[in-house]
């Protein structure tokens, strides 16, 4: 029984009975053991497996806690948890309710928004600052909807952003349009998965008796409402307040802070036993977090007693000699290179480390880095074989024809809902059949000088234009070749996506289809725009070898995806599997080179945090956009308890390139790793400052 195995804290918290309760969970307390024991108790107790929803921050650990249960009370028992991120639970829920959800990803809803933003123009309006950009507003949607609950999106704009209250009518316009077409078309992104199912818990009782939440100091105000729009008969939540660590994707540390203000009845229990990092590694931690305000009081113990090596501090003279210096000690380590970490807190820094390590020839990976899944040509593929499949989805349209030169995303926009009114509602009706006696497809714009909504169709072109070309007879008569800004090379572009599904017809085995695709012109055309792009050098000119390079590592993952078809005989169960799973897929294999972020919940034997320099770590640019100093030293506190055995931190006093002198981190005097004078405490602050005024 998982019980037996816990220590009397983990065992008293898992078998509370209280009906709220808060597990104070520090780094390397064994929180999974504990979650894993609840469960088992649950079960014991005669709830059935079905009443019990653990909600984890990835799929990985939920997997990893079912796979637990499954050791202990058979397969069977252990699929019917329901289990989940909060967006995945949300998802399976919607889909019961709504076959038709379609979700999309933050990358391609992101398309949709900007093909909706370019086509404003804010010229007309006297302002002091430059309004935002359409992938910029984006965000600060997305980060809208995961905090803001009360407000709408105008009057928040204008509130936090009052220099852009003369812009704030537009961004609102922007929005509400961006969510009509989401609505009309079905799609769906991580928000509304989440603002959706909680519309759903208010009017249906899910069943469960016990809702289990991890990592519960990173719930955002919107998760936050969900849980509580539950309002399950229990609540075992377990989080760690010293590892908030995602203010910056909404995270409210004053939710795992208010716990027992919300529930006056909640037990709280705290998990003092650390299994993970040596005493000198645990001590050097503490030191510099309780720095930070104590929400709820905790002393952690070492269980780990042996002679172990105290955390080391290298200072070097210039910043690649650290790059340097760190590969060469990493190639001289007995350490096995997948128990080896290297954290960094900016993309930077791993840029440096990853170059030292290659020149030795140390194998590495990238933990955040580009995934065969994320690769655009990979992307494409899939783009194509879904509007197979789906031909309404408009947002795999506009990200393939944001390929072609000339066309951006409102532009794909124009021609596929021009294309779909050719076709009386189908788009490839209106490729192959379109009604030709529409002499305009395109869609006269409303004019709104408020809105900043200009009409651009004053002149449509002529077809006539591309005779020269060699396009099939009966494509040239597409009036969609009318649109005004159609160029001969993005009119080529059409063409070779028409000549594409035209062979695509009928094609049942998944493995052909992926065959086709990167065999045709179309997908030519877009290897070449991506090969080209990789081997442009910064004075605008083209290296030829690398290019060439690029296009057989394109070739690569061409055939990849083709022996990734083998398993399938049925399109939508191929692409399902492609999209669904593409996010777990890693690569690569050797030194681990982690943000911090991408470092939560792993632990190594031997661990370098490089680059503490003040201004850097902390992050003082960051701070100022919304971050905090309690909020760096918690980084800096999941950064070094990662560290089982052997710890490493390094900074640099200079950097060449820049020119520029850097001081030792905050964190390494409070650590007692640097002078704790005044006049270094004053030097440091005085260098805060001016990385301020900059």
């Amino acid at each position: 029984m998982p019980l037996s195995r816990l220590n009397e804290e983990q065992y008293a918290a898992a078998t509370s009975s209280y009906a709220q309760n808060l597990i104070i969970a520090s780094a390397g307390t064994g929180k999974t053991s504990t979650i894993v024991g609840r469960i088992g108790h649950l079960l014991a107790q005669n709830i059935q497996p079905s009443e019990i929803l653990l909600l984890t921050f990835t799929n990985k650990a939920a997997a990893e806690m079912v796979a637990r249960v499954a050791e202990y009370f058979g397969a069977g028992v252990a699929k019917q948890i329901d289990a989940g991120t909060f967006h995945a639970v949300s998802y399976r829920w919607l889909k019961k309710q709504d076959k038709k959800v379609v979700l999309k990803q933050q990358r391609e809803l992101k398309t949709l928004f900007r093909s909706v933003f370019e086509k404003r123009n804010f010229s007309h309006i006297d302002a002091d600052v430059t309004p935002y950009g359409g992938n910029h507003l984006y965000d600060m949607y997305s980060f809208y909807q995961n905090t803001e609950l009360e407000k709408n999106f105008e009057d928040w704009v204008k509130e936090k952003y009052e220099e852009h209250s003369q812009f704030a009518i537009i961004y609102a316009d922007v929005v509400d349009e961006f969510e009509k077409l989401k609505h009309e078309y079905g799609f769906v992104n991580f928000n509304d998965l989440l603002l959706n199912f909680r519309e759903m818990c208010k009017t249906k009782n899910l069943g469960y008796k016990e809702v289990l939440v991890d990592e519960y100091q990173d719930t955002n105000a919107l998760q936050g409402t969900l849980i509580d729009v539950m309002n399950p008969p229990s609540l075992f939540c377990v989080g760690d307040y010293d590892q908030s660590i995602y203010a910056f994707n909404g995270a409210d540390i004053g939710i795992i802070g208010g716990f027992t203000k919300k529930f006056p009845e909640a037990h709280v229990h705290t998990l003092t036993k650390n299994y993970r990092s040596s005493r000198p590694i645990l001590s050097l931690a503490t030191k510099v977090i309780e720095h930070n305000e104590r929400i709820y009081p905790k002393q952690l113990e070492v269980t780990r007693n042996f002679d172990a090596k105290a955390p080391s501090l290298i200072a070097f003279d210039e910043l690649f000699d650290q790059y340097h210096a760190m590969a060469a000690m990493i190639r001289d380590s007995q350490t096995p290179h997948e128990e080896i970490a290297v954290i960094f807190r900016n993309n930077s820094s791993a840029d440096g480390i990853e170059v030292g390590l290659r020149e030795l020839d140390i194998p590495c990976k990238r933990k955040g880095g580009t995934s065969f899944f994320d690769a655009r040509e990979v992307k494409a593929i899939l783009d194509l074989y879904t509007l197979l499949v789906n031909e309404s989805d408009m947002m795999a349209f506009i990200h393939l024809f944001e390929f072609a030169r000339g066309i951006g995303s409102a532009m794909a926009k124009e021609l596929y809902l021009a294309l779909k009114t050719l076709g009386q509602g189908s788009m490839f009706y209106g490729l192959y059949a379109p009604d030709e006696s529409m002499s305009n497809p395109f869609e006269k714009r409303k004019l709104n000088r408020q809105l900043g909504l200009f009409d651009e169709f004053l002149e449509l072109g002529a077809v006539g234009k591309y005779a020269k070309l060699g396009f099939e007879p009966k494509f040239m008569k597409n009036p969609v070749l009318k649109h005004p800004r159609l160029t001969k090379e993005s009119a080529t572009f059409v063409h070779n996506f028409y000549l594409l599904f035209r062979d695509l017809k009928g094609v049942k085995k998944p493995s052909t289809v992926v065959d086709k695709i990167t065999k045709s012109e179309l997908f030519k055309y877009i290897a070449d725009v991506l090969a080209t792009k990789r081997a442009t050098l910064k004075d605008g000119s083209i290296d030829e070898k690398q290019k060439t390079e690029a296009l057989v590592r394109i070739e690569r993952k061409n055939m990849l995806l083709r022996e990734l078809t083998k398993p399938y005989s049925e399109h939508e169960r191929f692409l399902n599997a492609m999209i669904l799973g593409s996010s777990d897929l890693t690569q690569g294999e050797g030194v681990n080179l982690l943000s911090i972020h991408a470092s939560k919940g792993l632990e190594y034997k031997e661990v370098y945090v490089v680059d503490l320099m003040d201004g850097r770590f902390p992050n003082r640019k960051l701070m100022q956009r919304g971050g905090s100093l309690d909020e760096e030293r918690r980084l800096f506190y999941v950064a070094v308890t990662r560290a089982k055995d052997i710890l490493f931190l390094s900074f640099a006093r200079y950097d060449k390139v820049k020119k520029q002198n850097f001081l030792a981190s905050q964190f390494l005097y409070e650590a007692g790793l640097v002078p704790k004078d005044d006049a270094y405490r004053a030097m440091v602050m005085k260098h805060a400052e001016k990385e301020e005024e900059d």
